[in-house]
């Protein structure tokens, strides 16, 4: 298994930073649009659609959705990163009722609905990063991973209180406060080699802590999807990683978040 993981990351890790950096406009939408037609393609699974023609209804509808923002000019657009963020808040409310809630979003029509409002979200926030300047798509993705960093080795050496048994066991409360301190420290260098006025740093270090804990919530959800589903993985798509969905199930929810607060910040 690690020698399969090690051969997968070796072509992923190239591929997925010259798509996200080496590319701009017209092609990093496509890019960025395949990562989420093939989450999408995930997600039907999760909710339900295992084989067959319906499996493919769900990329499809993202493909159309996709279409349509980037043709009417709404792929920069403000409003799906608002509702994107209205549907994390239900998202969470599901997550810290589990199992309890099940029944409000157990059926197949909100499963699918809810992967619109986190795939497509993430695609326009990808889409306004980028836009904006290669270095805050960097930031985003260094956050994610910083966060999941910090959370791995602080919640090994310290973790005691679980942070959603119910959904993930292996989550700790210790964990997600050993990945909020990497992430501000991330914060006050990022805002440092910007040049960012005190109030700009200070928005940025908040904004970071509130992204970091969405970024968990985006593990959660999927998390609490397979295993309503009993799955493992979301596919076999990245041998010895799993699916699409689990490398990016934190981004889905961070990328749109950090992107809808992004104008309030830089305006700080």
């Amino acid at each position: 298994m690690l020698r399969q993981r090690i051969i997968t990351a070796a072509w992923l890790a190239p591929l997925a930073l010259a798509g996200l950096f080496g590319l701009g406009g017209g092609p990093f939408a496509l890019f960025t649009a395949a990562i989420v037609v093939l989450a999408g393609w995930e997600w039907a699974n999760l909710a339900g659609l295992e084989r067959g023609a319906s499996r493919l209804l769900p990329p499809l509808v993202l493909v159309l959705g996709m279409a349509l923002l980037w043709h009417f000019g709404q792929h920069l657009a403000l409003w799906p990163l608002v509702i994107g963020a209205l549907g994390w808040a239900l998202n969470l409310w599901w997550v810290l009722g589990h199992p309890g809630r099940s029944h409000q979003w157990s059926s197949r029509a909100m499963r699918l609905a809810m992967g619109a409002w986190v795939l497509l979200p993430t695609w326009v926030g990808f889409n306004l990063l980028r836009e904006s300047g290669s270095a805050w798509l960097l930031f985003v993705l260094l956050l994610v991973w910083g966060a999941d960093i910090g959370a791995y080795f602080v919640g090994r050496a310290l973790g005691r209180r679980k942070l959603a048994p119910n959904v993930s066991p292996g989550k700790s409360w210790e964990g997600v406060y050993g990945g909020m301190a990497v992430t501000a420290a991330l914060a006050l260098v990022f805002a440092l080699w910007q040049q960012l006025s005190l109030s700009a740093g200070l928005a940025l270090v908040a904004l970071t802590l509130g992204v970091t804990l969405v970024s968990v919530l985006g593990d959660l959800l999927e998390s609490m999807l397979k295993r309503h589903r009993g799955l493992k993985d979301s596919s076999a798509l990245l041998p010895g990683h799993g699916g699409v969905l689990d490398r990016i199930d934190s981004l889905t929810a961070a990328v749109p978040v950090f992107a809808l607060f992004f104008t309030w910040l830089v305006q700080a």
